[in-house]
């Protein structure tokens, strides 16, 4: 199955982004595998600085689990200053894409 989402980075963000994700925390790439999340993807637009992000799991993936972690917390919380998150927590926005073609 491949979850894709679209994020928000703020303006003159975009190499501390990549500066964060190249120096990912193990622990957690670790709870993202445990969590059955596997080539994961995120690709920046240039002009608009929207944030494209795809990963594959094999079935569903339990959000509950990935989301309430502790890591994943303060990962969210490491990232806020850098994009748009919601309202009521450090979780970045993101707006679920829906799947309109695929060439196998």
């Amino acid at each position: 199955m491949i979850h894709a989402s679209v994020m928000q980075l703020y303006p003159g963000y975009e190499e501390e982004y990549r500066k964060r994700h190249d120096a990912l925390w193990p622990e957690l790439e670790a709870h993202l595998k445990d969590c059955g999340i596997r080539n994961y993807h995120i690709f920046l637009h240039p002009q608009t600085l929207q944030l494209f992000a795809c990963f594959e799991t094999d079935d569903g993936i339990d959000e509950a689990t990935l989301k309430s972690h502790p890591i994943m917390q303060r990962w969210w919380t490491y990232m806020a200053d850098i994009m748009e998150t919601n309202h009521d927590s450090p979780e970045p926005k993101a707006t679920p894409l829906t799947e309109v073609f695929y060439l196998p």
